[in-house]
């Protein structure tokens, strides 16, 4: 034992520090405490990438502590984020045999009809934001919701715990997946841990209970799954990914390369058949208002830490006299959707390592043109780019947590300098990874890791 712990005090002191700064951000942190937020996030991801760097070759460290970091906020409600208790609401409505398509909460508590129990504590913790719009989580999601709400009862954090245990399976069987797609495609095994101790996906994904890596987890297996040649399997589990999130839809026209005009329209066809077999129980026209509504509302109200977006904005007021919004979210989703099919052309998609890399590049491309960029919206073109010689993402999930300014402030007024230095940074080091002569590789991939 001696010999162990002198072997590997560093490590081990590194990964006590982790545990302290992890619980800290669970227990012990308000949001509007920016400065103590940027402390917790920028130590955490010095010395998750100081461990990782120290302990690649062993992956059963790596993965054990991937799992007691994320053991740490299990009785933590999120601090970051609200949209929890509309997660717990929508599966009280679907329980009660209600659809939580159909009304708001707002139209609920304006109505005086009430038809879940401990729904007041829930309509004021999501907010005005949420309560006042329709919900947009897809059918398989809200099956997540229903359960940790049936399994947690009455308890708030009962159903907190349930919905972080589901996205902690999740990320186990990421790397159980991606572990086994990085070496068919001949990576370092130990590139997982990339995404798998990032703390943006610690924090975001396990603290905040967003279900982007619950999507993933199917999208990744969906992918292993291609790459091994099951294209059966691999359409059904990629069709679960978009009804957890709608975004992998986008990745879908990248696929013809790799299939064949005649495979891909198979593919197509189960893919949305699955889709359109989870959603029919919900049909309606109100259903069908409300659920594209809410999907609108990212292209023509919200805002949040765009980049490219917040440029036209202010050109829009200079030439217009007001918010273009209106025009301009839209306009860029057509610009996005006509560079996909633009990637979807290359004939690097054929092979699984340029499919991956097109399928990053089409996140980021989507993220750059956006008019909100939430920091765990990140997870998707992380997790992608541990598959390919890139790091710029890397890169953004740390400069992200400088958006998390605005809630630092009464009115949760952005800084548009911090934005400006944020995307000032990312950009260059994507410019400079792609335009640069010199081979870009991960530091993992130098060392061959253990299995």
């Amino acid at each position: 034992m001696k010999t162990f712990l002198k072997l590997h005090k560093i490590p081990l002191l590194i990964f006590l520090s982790c545990c302290a700064f992890y619980l800290a951000f669970a227990y012990d942190l308000e949001r509007t405490d920016f400065f103590k937020l940027l402390t917790l996030y920028g130590g955490l991801f010095f010395l998750s990438w100081k461990f990782f760097r120290m302990q690649r070759s062993n992956l059963n460290i790596l993965l054990a502590a991937a799992i007691i970091f994320r053991l740490l906020f299990l009785f933590a409600i999120p601090n970051l984020s609200q949209d929890f208790y509309r997660f717990i609401w929508d599966g009280k409505l679907l329980l009660e045999g209600i659809s939580p398509y159909l009304m708001t909460p707002d139209q609920y508590f304006s109505s005086g009809s009430i038809p879940i129990a401990g729904a007041k504590e829930l309509y004021q913790g999501m907010g005005s934001l949420s309560a006042g719009n329709p919900t947009n989580y897809p059918p398989l999601n809200q099956l997540w919701f229903a359960l940790a709400a049936l399994i947690g009862g009455k308890s708030i954090l009962a159903s907190v715990i349930w919905l972080r245990i589901f996205i902690i399976a999740a990320d186990i069987g990421i790397f159980y997946f991606g572990r086994k797609l990085l070496k068919n495609l001949n990576l370092p095994e130990s590139n997982i841990f990339l995404y798998l101790l990032n703390p943006l996906i610690l924090i975001e994904l396990t603290g905040n209970l967003h279900f982007e890596g619950v999507m993933l987890f199917f999208l990744i297996a969906a992918l292993y799954l291609l790459q091994r040649q099951k294209g059966l399997f691999s359409a059904l589990l990629f069709s679960c990914s978009i009804l957890v999130k709608l975004i992998p839809l986008m990745f879908l026209p990248l696929l013809f390369r790799r299939l064949g005009w005649k495979k891909a329209l198979g593919y197509y066809m189960l893919t949305g058949g699955v889709v359109l077999l989870f959603f029919l129980p919900f049909l309606s026209d109100v259903f069908a208002e409300n659920f594209f509504a809410s999907i609108g509302l990212w292209f023509q109200k919200f805002e949040f830490n765009a980049s490219f977006y917040y440029l036209i904005r202010w050109i829009g007021y200079q030439v217009e006299g007001y918010n273009i919004i209106g025009y301009a979210g839209p306009a860029l989703a057509a610009v996005v959707f006509l560079l996909v099919l633009v990637l979807s052309s290359l004939k690097r998609n054929s092979d699984m390592k340029g499919l991956l890399t097109s399928m990053m590049f089409a996140m980021v491309i989507y993220l750059l043109l956006a008019t909100t960029v939430h920091p765990w919206y990140l997870a998707t073109p992380l997790l992608l780019s541990v598959f390919t010689r890139y790091k710029f993402v890397q890169v953004w999930s740390l400069m992200v947590v400088l958006s998390y300014f605005a809630y630092s402030q009464l009115e949760y007024e952005e800084n548009l300098w911090l934005i400006v230095l944020e995307y000032s940074v990312v950009l260059g080091v994507l410019l400079y990874e792609v335009f640069s002569k010199r081979a870009q590789r991960f530091p993992a991939e130098s060392v061959k890791s253990s299995r």
